[in-house]
């Protein structure tokens, strides 16, 4: 079992104990949602981010980098995901990876956070700042020490090239500008063994 001190005091809060950790693709997710015919929403998912972040001692230095595969995009509609896949909207054959790499991290109140970073979709980089809450840290039954965090942020997706739409004969367009990214992860404390 590990024998690290899982969290240590940071402001009015606490913070994971320094060092990288690397997500857990069975217990992290990503889903996003996007109005459609202006009276309801579309909701869907990729597969699991794949990426680490490393805590620094000094919390606020810390950084994350994700990945995400385009081509998994899933609303449960096999048409609308090709849709999604074609170069309307996210090029998958030129583009297939949506990346974000952090650039600053600011702490909020609490368990809240804010962390800064540019954000990647179809070779197009803008910069996003996500609400993060950190939901706490523990050991699994095996020893490894594991975190959680879930982060939200709202992009416009016209920002990044996808600009296809449909006029509706009522008014108004088929596809929302906003889109609401959330990413919840679990992620495993790298040993030093691994760190080598």
């Amino acid at each position: 079992m590990s024998t690290i001190e899982l969290t240590r005091p940071h402001a009015d809060t606490t913070v994971p104990a320094a060092g990288t950790y690397d997500f857990d693709p069975a217990h992290s997710h990503v889903t996003f949602s996007v109005r459609h015919m202006m009276v309801a929403k579309v909701r869907g998912k990729l597969d699991p981010p794949v990426g680490s972040f490393t805590i620094a001692e000094d919390p606020t230095q810390s950084s994350v980098e994700v990945e995400l595969d385009w081509s998994s995009v899933n609303t449960g509609d096999e048409a609308r995901d090709n849709h999604l896949k074609s170069a309307d909207f996210v090029d998958v054959e030129k583009h297939p990876a949506v990346t974000f790499r952090s650039t600053s991290v600011r702490h909020v109140k609490g368990e809240r956070w804010e962390v800064l970073g540019d954000l990647t979709i179809q070779g197009i980089t803008k910069p996003v700042t996500l609400d993060l809450e950190f939901n706490g840290v523990s050991n699994d039954p095996w020893g490894n020490v594991k975190a959680g965090f879930s982060a939200t942020t709202k992009v416009n997706r016209e920002d990044f090239g996808l600009t296809w739409n449909a006029l509706l004969e009522t008014g108004g367009v088929a596809v929302g500008k906003d889109v609401t990214i959330e990413i919840d992860v679990e992620a495993a404390l790298r040993t030093e063994k691994e760190a080598k």
